[in-house]
């Protein structure tokens, strides 16, 4: 039995296609396995907070040398890791924005990034604790930035999302991006695809 956690960072509701698409196929995929389970998290309309100096002097302190302020600084970020660690899977809905994800994203990524807790070094450098984990990651783009198309240079969502959870352990990472959505027929041909391509994930995920 798989535990999914399901993020969508879109700041639109309905509108999103993002979240759309990310909610088909949790929906195909609890039809396809009804004994998993979800917890899901709205980073779009219910953002965490930014990291500021009281979680960078609380991250990088040893617990047992807390002073009182800094009771509490870690708490969101702790629970946000936790939630990685009690699932085995997960969906994140994320549009692009400005060439790669939206800030809500962001400051979620500085939670959850966090060393001795997601990351730690060793005699061989960095090393992630998160293991074992797949993630499924469905984008959604205004214009196509597919490899050998003019703008695939400026692509800094794929890359910086494969990177940066590939240093916290999370290497299993399927795309799913919805290229070209502002156009009526761009769009329509975006969206069969990707609902194709997520179609194939529910049988092979």
């Amino acid at each position: 039995m798989a535990h999914i956690l399901q993020i969508d960072a879109s700041p639109r509701a309905e509108r999103s296609l993002s979240r759309s698409l990310a909610q088909d196929f949790i929906t195909a995929w609890k039809t396809a396995h009804p004994s998993d389970t979800v917890t899901y998290r709205d980073l779009g309309r219910y953002p965490v907070p930014h990291v500021d100096e009281s979680w960078i002097a609380a991250a990088f302190t040893p617990p047992e040398e807390h002073p009182a302020e800094l009771a509490g600084a870690l708490e969101i970020s702790d629970q946000l890791i936790d939630e990685l660690f009690a699932a085995n899977r997960y969906v994140f809905g994320i549009p692009m924005y400005n060439l790669n994800v939206p800030s809500a994203f962001k400051a979620y990524i500085d939670q959850i990034v966090r060393v001795h807790r997601t990351f730690a070094f060793d005699t061989h450098g960095i090393k992630g604790l998160i293991e074992g984990k797949k993630l499924l990651v469905i984008t959604t783009r205004s214009s196509d930035f597919r490899p050998g198309t003019p703008l695939a240079a400026y692509d800094f969502q794929e890359p910086y999302l494969r990177a940066i959870f590939g240093f916290i352990g999370i290497t299993d990472i399927t795309f799913v991006n919805v290229q070209g959505t502002n156009t009526e027929g761009g769009r329509a041909q975006a969206l069969a695809e990707a609902r194709a391509a997520l179609h194939q994930a529910v049988a092979n995920w």
